[in-house]
């Protein structure tokens, strides 16, 4: 008979994802949707729910929620409508949240994931945010008080919500990177989690391996990082697979995920449809879309990430890891894309992007969107080393100056006498200290051990403070020693 404790769960996982559509106003007001505004200053009656007040919709709004749609493979429904959704929670200051309920905006999408597992999303549908908890000591479960601004109130939100199709915490990662990365390029969304401008809510639940049945779903509130996502589902596949093998009953709930405790921890029992008294918004008429409408968002929409990838693969040649990493953000597509049409060799700026670019950028918390430096001197850069003025190692020093002075690689090199030296008369002398002063390495090149003669080229291009050119010391060295 097989023991409770070695029964294994499986783990079922599907989230909620909230997206702030990147509209000038609110969804049903004029309203800015401003993020970082002083508390509470971004507000009328309408999202205040104040009594007399009426919404609008936002058309914008709708239009980059049928443009989120297409780029998740979703079928957009050209008939909706608007729904109340009730709950009385404070930084809700009309009783009701405006969302969708029977007849979102689209259904029935997916994205695949790297080893080509399609995670189904169920639907898609537009809702207003709420307002924002801010919480004494930023914990809300131990907070004294809480503080509330209604600027996000009534900000414009997709909601996407996957079928429990993901079974690991490293899936969920990677179908949230993907889903960035599709919104993001797509336009309609900075995506920015750190800003609250993606939020995540995780249904977790585990069922006995073979079994058809789904388990108890709980529900972990409010996610904003990838990291935390991760985290948050291993914790809880451990919590209920430990609970069901002890005979416990997983209860419906809601959780709270706590960063540094590495838990989660119970907010609420979960409500469901039927709590929240859904009714027909009153104040809203039917959301009806026109052909035309969805087709010329669908002929608006930019290269998507995995199109933008397959033409750097297989018209530019660049191997797949390449290209998966130049389409994590439009920023860096376009820096690229920009480089290799001023004739700058595909793989070579590739290498430097993904290298020193991309390092300087997360080391000081940039944008990809104000790379700081142009690709017009990261191209004439790349020349300079080509026609071989500068060394390699010159070249990650010129690229430093270039991000801090914003001068061009020529005026650096010029001014500050960073041409590589080639001269043989010049390289000779070098060379002849480096071989005095190395006898034991030379000695071993001499027996045959060619690997030893990076050592060489290394030593002269450390005496030479990284402007000697490194194939004429190579060969300079060979000249000198073997022969």
């Amino acid at each position: 008979m097989k023991s409770l404790s070695a029964k294994q769960y499986e783990l079922n996982v599907g989230l909620e994802v909230h997206v702030e559509l990147q509209t000038a106003s609110k969804m049903f007001c004029r309203c800015k949707t401003k993020f970082g505004d002083p508390p509470n200053t971004n507000v009328c009656p309408v999202c205040l729910g104040l009594p007399g007040a009426l919404p609008v919709p936002n058309e914008e709004a709708i239009r980059l929620g049928v443009l989120a749609a297409l780029a998740l493979n979703c079928k957009v429904n050209l008939s909706g409508r608007f729904d109340r959704k009730n709950y009385f929670y404070p930084d809700l200051p009309k009783a009701y949240q405006v969302s969708q309920l029977d007849e979102p905006l689209a259904v029935h999408g997916y994205l695949l994931l790297s080893d080509g597992k399609k995670i189904r999303i169920q639907r898609l549908h537009l809702e207003e945010d709420a307002g924002k908890s801010i919480h004494a000591g930023d914990d809300i479960t131990t907070a004294a008080y809480s503080l509330l601004d209604f600027n996000r109130s009534g900000v414009p939100l997709a909601e996407i919500v996957s079928d429990p199709d993901i079974s690991s915490p490293e899936e969920a990662r990677e179908y949230l990177e993907k889903l960035q990365r599709t919104i993001r390029f797509a336009g309609v969304s900075d995506v920015k989690m750190e800003e609250g401008s993606m939020r995540v809510d995780c249904n977790v639940s585990v069922r006995e391996a073979g079994d058809a049945r789904m388990g108890v779903p709980v529900e972990i509130k409010n996610l904003s990082s990838f990291r935390a996502v991760t985290r948050a589902v291993a914790y809880e596949h451990k919590r209920q697979s430990k609970a069901a093998r002890e005979g416990r009953r997983i209860v419906r709930e809601t959780r709270h995920w706590d960063e540094d405790k590495g838990i989660t921890a119970s907010l609420r029992t979960k409500e469901s449809a039927q709590d929240y008294r859904y009714f027909p918004d009153p104040d809203l008429p039917r959301l009806e879309l026109t052909q035309e409408f969805v087709d010329r968002a669908r002929a608006s929409m930019p290269k998507l990430p995995n199109q933008v990838a397959d033409f750097y693969v297989n018209e530019l040649g660049l191997p797949t890891y390449d290209a998966e990493i130049l389409t994590i953000d439009p920023g860096l597509v376009r820096f690229f894309d920009r480089c290799v049409e001023l004739g700058g060799e595909s793989k070579a700026v590739s290498n430097w992007i993904m290298g020193d670019i991309m390092a300087y950028m997360n080391a000081n918390g940039l944008s990809y969107d104000a790379i700081p430096v142009t690709p017009e001197n990261l191209v004439a850069m790349l020349k300079l080393q080509e026609d071989g003025v500068i060394s390699g190692k010159i070249a990650k020093d010129v690229l430093v100056k270039m991000f801090e002075t914003k001068r061009t690689p020529q005026e650096i090199v010029e001014e500050e006498g960073l041409e590589q030296v080639s001269d043989d008369a010049s390289l000779g002398a070098i060379v002849d200290s480096v071989i005095q002063a190395n006898p034991d390495a030379v000695a071993e090149l001499r027996a045959g051990k060619e690997k030893i003669i990076g050592f060489l080229v290394g030593q002269v291009m450390k005496a030479s403070k990284g402007k000697a050119n490194p194939a004429k010391v190579n060969i300079i060295i060979r000249e000198k020693v073997l022969q």
